[in-house]
């Protein structure tokens, strides 16, 4: 058995947008980050703006979540006054950890926003204890482990070092030295660290010999080259017992890039499963419906990555094989004065579609939809993404419920 740690780890959730920040709430995140406009790896996300972060700020403390801001690039001397703007502006905000990666902006942070506690981020590549008790000397109360650790040397880590550990427990995984690259820029000139990445390790790839320009040979791949670089994607909810038992403070998910449906399954299913493990930890049983929910949302095929030291978990998805789960097509705003379920429409949606819908706690729900009524009130088949609607379905909904079909097989399209 697993020994409970006298505070209960904490689950850390994605934000990058005001949606996704309210459905990680919803669905049962501790914690959330985040990052404004600037200065952090997302820079493709929409993020906040400075009134949306202190908005985030607001929610957040009324809901009793915590806040960390990601301002983790490493940066350049011509961006140090804007920095210290930021960093200024973040003093109003008053989050609960600034997460930093660059030394000169962790000092910078020390002297502009003393109050705020500083995280280390994963691109700092904290590797062992005594890195660890570098940057607690600092003053750092967080660091998040590398990526290439495995779980016993985080377990050291968090036991000898004598600051937070933080590790991810869920997401992509970068094909490269904790997440800092460098074939974006060469190939595109866009900086992976600085928020610009364009996922070379992403693109196919075939050999050509020098002689024969022009014949393309697929290294174990398809007719579109070979993904040699392309990393499986990180899942650990069978293994959470082992996670906790290592002494690690926060379990991280990755994705601030990614969608309200991924963000609501990942987050549902870790927290129930955190959950169940601390009501009882000798009875503690993985749930069929969390591998149901996790094979529902749309991955590169699952691994352990470096956490056992398994070669076979760190190979590349050669065949960039995407596992695409379900098409998400709604999320649910209220109700109707007649029972009907209002929506947000995400994708097209038809009347007489077999439906799942996801709620906080417990496996998803089948329904069917018997009718569609678009904003003006008239009756509509397909509703269209971008719009309102209201739909009317065999079973209760609640608000940020959210509504998703097979991918594979949607089923009949009425005309």
């Amino acid at each position: 058995m697993t020994t409970p740690s006298t505070q209960k780890i904490e689950l850390l959730a994605p934000a990058g947008t005001p949606e996704k920040l309210e459905i990680a709430i919803h669905y049962g995140a501790d914690a959330v980050y985040l990052a404004g406009r600037d200065f952090s790896l997302r820079n493709f996300s929409a993020n906040f703006s400075r009134p949306e972060m202190l908005a985030a700020r607001r929610l957040t403390r009324e809901r009793g979540i915590r806040m960390y801001v990601a301002v983790n690039i490493y940066s350049r001397d011509s961006e140090s006054g804007a920095i210290a703007d930021y960093l200024d502006f973040l003093g109003t905000v008053e989050p609960d950890a600034l997460i930093v990666a660059d030394p000169a902006i962790f000092m910078q942070a020390r002297k502009r926003v003393p109050g705020i506690p500083l995280h280390i981020s994963t691109q700092a590549n904290t590797t062992n204890s005594g890195t660890a008790r570098f940057w607690q000397e600092l003053g750092a109360t967080r660091v998040n482990a590398a990526r290439e650790l495995t779980l016993e040397e985080i377990r050291s880590m968090a036991a000898d070092s004598g600051i937070a550990v933080e590790s991810f427990v869920h997401g992509a995984m970068c094909m490269a030295y904790s997440g800092r690259c460098l074939m974006s820029g060469f190939m595109a000139k866009r900086e992976s660290n600085r928020g610009l990445c364009c996922q070379p390790c992403r693109f196919g790839y075939a050999v050509v010999e020098e002689t024969r320009p022009g014949q393309y040979f697929p290294i174990a791949g398809d007719e579109r080259g070979s993904y040699i670089f392309n990393a499986r994607d990180l899942c650990m909810i069978e293994h959470l017992p082992e996670m906790i038992g290592a002494g690690i403070a926060s379990l991280k998910i990755e994705g601030r890039m990614k969608s309200i449906h991924y963000l609501a399954g990942v987050v549902k299913v870790y927290r129930e499963a955190i959950d169940a493990w601390y009501r009882d930890p000798d009875g503690y049983a993985l749930q069929p419906h969390w591998l149901t929910e996790l094979a529902a949302i749309s991955h590169r095929g699952y691994c352990t990555g470096f956490y056992f030291g398994d070669p076979h978990q760190t190979a590349a998805n050669t065949e960039n094989r995407i596992h695409p789960g379900y098409r998400f097509v709604a999320k649910v705003t209220g109700r109707s004065p007649d029972g009907g379920t209002r929506v947000q429409v995400k994708n097209r949606i038809f009347e007489n579609e077999a439906v799942d819908v996801i709620s906080p706690g417990g496996p998803s729900r089948s329904a069917c939809i018997a009718k569609i009524v678009d904003e003006h009130g008239q009756r509509r088949s397909p509703a269209h993404p971008g719009g309102q609607a209201t739909l009317y379905l065999d079973i209760p909904t609640r608000p940020l419920d959210l509504i998703r079909c097979p991918a594979d097989d949607p089923g009949e399209r009425p005309s």
